[in-house]
């Protein structure tokens, strides 16, 4: 049986959330709404665009539609992704360690285009799918069967920092590592069912060596 690694990318791989926040408020920003901070956006994240600007909005009577605020903030972003976005310290070096021992691949809810820019500018070649109209997002198990398919794996360990991604890998059968220097602290992902922590970049190649013996 062949193992992959597979990686959600904001909060994981990726700090987005200050071009993620910036992005919000200026859509809100459009449509006379409240900003939001650093922090609330930081709780909105995890289950794609749409929630994301549903969960934003000031849950008034008279809101704008979220169809619109959301084309809004993804034409914004498109063109922002990557204002202040780079990886985590010690993240690019995980990468290429196991990257020389299993075959890698990115799913995330972000959007299917956006995530291919980012992954693109920052990790090269490596696989990366993000939410689709053809594809159930996560926690569906969806994306990341297709991700197995594409690198030619059999099993995997997920590797992520908030709630969907436990349950993506429960839904899958899987294994799931929780990185804690992403959008979630330690108390919400054992709440969520995650059993395997990490609070280090540099400890993933190691964590994951032990992970895979254990499956």
């Amino acid at each position: 049986m062949k193992t992959g690694i597979l990686f959600d990318l904001d909060g994981t791989l990726l700090n987005t959330l200050e071009d993620l926040t910036d992005s919000v408020n200026y859509a809100l920003a459009q449509y006379d709404c409240p900003p939001r901070t650093l922090e609330e956006v930081r709780e909105f994240i995890g289950n794609g665009a749409k929630k994301l600007i549903e969960r934003s909005l000031p849950g008034k009577e008279n809101d704008p539609a979220v169809e619109d605020v959301l084309a809004t903030y993804q034409a914004y972003y498109k063109t922002h992704s990557k204002i202040k976005t780079k990886p985590y310290d010690g993240i690019l070096q995980a990468l290429t360690e196991i990257s020389a021992k299993y075959p890698v691949a990115i799913v995330s809810n972000k959007p299917d285009g956006a995530t291919k820019i980012l992954c693109k500018e920052f990790f090269g070649d490596v696989y990366a799918r993000g939410e689709s109209n053809d594809c159930p997002r996560k926690p569906a198990p969806d994306m990341l069967q297709k991700a197995m398919e594409i690198i030619g794996v059999d099993t995997c360990i997920y590797v992520g920092d908030s709630e969907p991604d436990v349950l993506t890998a429960k839904n899958l059968g899987v294994k799931c590592l929780s990185v804690l220097w992403g959008f979630r602290d330690r108390e919400t992902l054992q709440a969520a069912g995650a059993k395997y922590f990490c609070d280090d970049p540099q400890k993933l190649p190691e964590m994951l060596e032990e992970m895979q013996h254990s499956l």
